[in-house]
C-alpha cells in the first residue's frame, strides 16, 4: 500500500478535479461578486469552527479583495473554547444578534462556508442575510450534509437555503484515509478544497471586473516595503466598515 502522505495527496487531487467540475457555479458566483463589487457592495462572510478559516481565507489577503467583511465571533472559533463553539453553533438566534449590526442591502454578497450545512448559526445567518436581499452563496459537503439530519427548526439545511452552494466534494465525517490500526479515518479535505475553490471564485471575479473596465480595490503583500504603504491606505479608508481591519 502507497505511504499515506501520497493516498492523501491522491484524495485531494480527485477531489480538486470534481470541485473544479462545478464550472456553472464557479463562474456565476464570480459573476455575482463582480457586480458586486463594481456597484459598491460587499462580501459579507462567515463560517464556525474550522469553517471559519474560509472566512479568513479571503479577509485582509495579498491578493484579495479590500471590500471583505468577516463575521467573527470569537466563542464560534477554536481558540477560546472549541468544545463550546460546537454547542454555541447549534443554537438558534444566535446568529441574529451577531449579523444585526450590518447594512446588508441587495447589493452585497454573503459567502458561507459549513461542512455539515446542518446546524441552526449558519441556517440562521444566511437566513436573516436573505431577508435583507442578499445574494447568499455556501461552500458544504454536499454527501454528508444530506447524510446528517439539520439541527434547525426548519429542517432545511445550508444548501437548500442559499441561492447557489458548491460542494467541497468530501466524504461523510471529512477525513478520508482509511489505516488498519484505527477505527477512523484520519485527513481532512473540507479546508483544502473550499479555499480552492473560493481562490478560483475570487480570481475570477476579478478577471470579468478587469474586462468590464473595472479595477478592484486589492489588498498587497504586507510583507514588503509597497504593500505597506498600499495597504495602510485601504484600511484607512474601510477601519469604520470593517471592525475586523
Amino acid at each position: 500500500m502507497k505511504r499515506a502522505y501520497l493516498r492523501y495527496r491522491e484524495a485531494i487531487d480527485q477531489r480538486l478535479k470534481k470541485a473544479f467540475m462545478q464550472e456553472n457555479e464557479i463562474l456565476l458566483a464570480a459573476k455575482w461578486i463582480a457586480d458586486s463589487l463594481s456597484q459598491n457592495g460587499w462580501i459579507y462572510t462567515s463560517g464556525t469552527g474550522h469553517s471559519h478559516m474560509m472566512a479568513e481565507e479571503i479577509f485582509y489577503r495579498a491578493g484579495g479583495f479590500a471590500r471583505v467583511i468577516p463575521l467573527f465571533d470569537q466563542d464560534l472559533m477554536l481558540h477560546r473554547c472549541a468544545s463550546g463553539s460546537s454547542i454555541i453553533e447549534r443554537k438558534e438566534g444566535y446568529a441574529k444578534g451577531l449579523i444585526s449590526p450590518f447594512p446588508i442591502t441587495s447589493k452585497d454578497i454573503f459567502i458561507l462556508a459549513s461542512n455539515s450545512g446542518i446546524n441552526a448559526f449558519c441556517i440562521d445567518l444566511a437566513l436573516e442575510a436573505k431577508k435583507r436581499n442578499a445574494k447568499i452563496i455556501c461552500i458544504t459537503n454536499l454527501k454528508h450534509s444530506k447524510t446528517i439530519p439539520s439541527r434547525h427548526s426548519s429542517g432545511l439545511k445550508l444548501f437548500q437555503v442559499a441561492d447557489l452552494f458548491l460542494d467541497n466534494c468530501g466524504e461523510v465525517g471529512d477525513a478520508v484515509i482509511e489505516m488498519d490500526q484505527l477505527d477512523k479515518k484520519v485527513g481532512a479535505t473540507s479546508t483544502v478544497i473550499g479555499a480552492a475553490l473560493l481562490q478560483a471564485i475570487m480570481v475570477q471575479a476579478t478577471e470579468m471586473m478587469l474586462k468590464n473596465g473595472f479595477t478592484p480595490e486589492i489588498f498587497h503583500s504586507s510583507n514588503d516595503e509597497k504593500g505597506d504603504i498600499e495597504n495602510r491606505a485601504l484600511v484607512m479608508k474601510y477601519r469604520n466598515s470593517i471592525p475586523s481591519l
